[in-house]
């Protein structure tokens, strides 16, 4: 009996053991995940430190105003392969965003992959028709990133990944209660923005405006007799008839009074009334249409074709990805030799034609057209760009102080002298579309660079010949299996003996 007695209560004792470590066992891989759940801590051992945020961002996400939805339109399995690349650098860095704000309901930022095929329904909702795009949408305001905006790059190939300068950039303007405004001119024939034309109309880039958060009016000058408050920028596009003396002089005082913005893009063959203001602000644009006789410089259509770019905001993405803008009938635009320097205006050509191209005076005349000297202009000697004739061109004033620069807003004006660059028909060149919002981005501000370092892009690349690859194959197939079986011998024998 004090057998059995001691043996069941063995058995009970190993029982309560036995529970005991499972409940242990529960108990800590509970509190583990408790730990996890609630006090996280995480560290980033990549040597980039390719998935943390920087203190700069954090310190914006914190406050942030408002939730932002991010949707992705880029796939995985994408048949481009920049796409596919731009899917892998991103989605590791929106994982960071989102649970940077997971904690924070009021300024969450919610992630979301979207294929508008598979899900027409739900892409028609938000309004998203567009695949490898990125969607940043915050009430009813939107902002639109493509894969090229992700990197830098360098001769048509990428060096770096900025993704977090664009990302943050894009989730301060659509979280931000203010919308930027792009007024048009109206008044003078110009192009407009409510019109469906193919060569009149503006329909498509006020949609891409909108698209990137931009709102859009026109403004007719000699009715309000002044600039409306909320303008952020001033377009005027292919201006047919005169500016009167009243509207420059609107114009003038924008500019230099109120450190306004403003992009004009002159046709030639049409008066345009504003000589003294683009003088002012070191500009001279000819009565004259550019000619080329260059075959490799003008298209089958006989649109000109940029071939000199400038290093500037405006232009650093043409002159990465090697775009060259295509316009229709040009004049000719350039610095103002005569300029006074010093007075904190800064004046750069940013797009000149070839070195054959040169300005047509009599452009009116019938029959064919050729360069007359003494006539027809052709570049100043020790100008820059040398032998070349500007097309675009942007002046900035920089407000002076003892002779020394301000570091406070000044007015900015870029002058194009074409006026079909972004019309229906050609908005939808990539290199059109990039030089007209870059310079839209530059007048605005949106060009500022937030203190975030670019990521390098690391590459590896193996290169094995046809015998190393070989042996490669042998060495995987048969001498990964053999070593198993060497060591299994081993272990075999040594328990044996």
């Amino acid at each position: 009996m004090l057998f059995s007695d001691s043996f069941r209560a063995a058995r009970w004792v190993r029982t309560l053991n036995l529970v005991l470590q499972a409940v242990l066992f529960l108990t800590f891989f509970g509190g583990l995940n408790y730990l996890a759940g609630n006090h996280a801590w995480r560290y980033d051992l990549t040597h980039q430190r390719r998935y943390s945020l920087s203190p700069e961002t954090l310190s914006y996400l914190r406050n942030l105003p408002r939730p932002v939805r991010i949707v992705v339109t880029l796939t995985e399995d994408s048949d481009n392969a920049e796409v596919a690349q731009a899917f892998q650098d991103l989605r590791g860095l929106l994982r960071e965003y989102a649970y940077a704000t997971e904690a924070d309901e009021n300024r969450k930022i919610t992630v979301e992959y979207l294929d508008v095929y598979q899900r027409r329904r739900e892409a028609d909702q938000l309004g998203i028709d567009e695949t490898d795009r990125v969607f940043f949408l915050c009430g009813d305001k939107r902002r639109t990133l493509l894969p090229a905006e992700l990197y830098d790059v360098a001769n048509r190939e990428r060096k770096a990944f900025r993704g977090e300068q664009a990302v943050t950039s894009a989730i301060l303007d659509v979280s931000s209660p203010d919308k930027k405004k792009i007024y048009f001119i109206a008044g003078h024939g110009e192009l407009s923005p409510d019109d469906v034309d193919p060569v009149r109309g503006l329909s498509l880039l006020r949609d891409a405006l909108r698209e990137r958060n931009f709102a859009v009016d026109s403004v007719k000058l000699d009715y309000t007799r002044r600039v409306p408050a909320d303008a952020a920028l001033l377009v005027a596009v292919a201006p047919q008839g005169r500016f009167q003396p009243l509207e420059q002089e609107i114009l003038r005082r924008y500019l230099s009074d109120n450190a306004g913005r403003l992009i004009l893009l002159l046709a030639p063959g049409q008066p345009h009334g504003l000589d003294d203001l683009l003088l002012d602000w070191g500009i001279l644009v000819d009565n004259d249409v550019i000619y080329d006789t260059g075959a490799e410089n003008m298209t089958e259509e006989g649109d000109l074709l940029l071939r000199f770019l400038t290093r500037h905001p405006v232009t650093q993405t043409l002159i990465d990805w090697r775009l060259q803008p295509r316009i229709g009938p040009a004049r000719s635009v350039r610095p103002d030799p005569g300029r006074s320097l010093g007075n904190g205006l800064t004046v750069t050509t940013l797009a000149a034609t070839s070195t054959t191209a040169w300005g047509e005076v009599g452009y009116r005349m019938q029959g064919f057209h050729e360069y007359t000297p003494g006539v027809d202009i052709r570049p100043i000697p020790g100008m820059e760009p040398r032998d070349r004739l500007g097309v675009a061109v942007a002046s900035e004033r920089v407000p002076v102080r003892d002779n020394l620069p301000f570091s406070v807003r000044g007015g900015r004006l870029i002058v194009f002298g074409t006026g079909d660059m972004i019309g229906n028909s050609r908005i939808a060149d990539p290199a059109n579309q990039n030089v007209f919002f870059s310079a839209v981005n530059w007048t605005v501000d949106r060009d500022a660079q937030f203190n975030i370092p670019a990521r390098p892009i690391e590459r590896f690349q193996l290169s094995l010949s046809a015998g190393e690859l070989t042996r490669l194959r042998y060495s995987l197939l048969l001498g990964l299996p053999a070593v198993a079986a060497l060591l299994g011998l081993i272990v075999y024998w040594t328990r044996r003996n």
